[in-house]
């Protein structure tokens, strides 16, 4: 399996483990546009460090953070320390590959969304890197 892919796996496996859906917050991958919903999230895994070798990748996982309007910042921030507890200094080790990381993370509010007025929009970002066995 490509290195892209198996980065993909890697990140979302963590969000389809039973302690993560017990949160009840919906996930979706970056290219879905979600509709009726009052709370979800949104990954987008971007490889955009330069990688050690052909196996390897470096780069971004931005979540974006959908949550009702008009209820204040705390939700937001609330769902950014679970991406926290789920995600800093974690490994993810895949048959021949391993995804680190980082022990930082920064949330970003970003003001009501373009496509969903009802909603508001932060961004989680965290950085990563991938290393698969040559």
């Amino acid at each position: 399996m490509s290195k892209y892919q198996q980065l993909q796996l890697d990140v979302f496996s963590i969000f389809a483990q039973t302690i993560w859906t017990d949160e009840n917050i919906k996930t979706f991958p970056s290219n879905v546009l979600v509709k009726d919903a009052t709370e979800y999230i949104r990954i987008s895994v971007l490889p955009t460090g330069n990688p050690l070798n052909s196996k390897s990748a470096s780069g971004l996982i931005i979540v974006e953070i959908f949550t009702a309007a008009n209820q204040g910042p705390m939700r937001a921030l609330a769902i950014a320390d679970r991406l926290d507890q789920f995600l800093l200094g974690k490994s993810i080790t895949t048959g021949d590959s391993v995804t680190q990381f980082d022990n930082k993370s920064s949330v970003t509010p970003r003001g009501p969304d373009s496509a969903n007025s009802n909603l508001i929009k932060s961004n989680f970002s965290i950085s990563f890197n991938h290393f698969g066995v040559l």
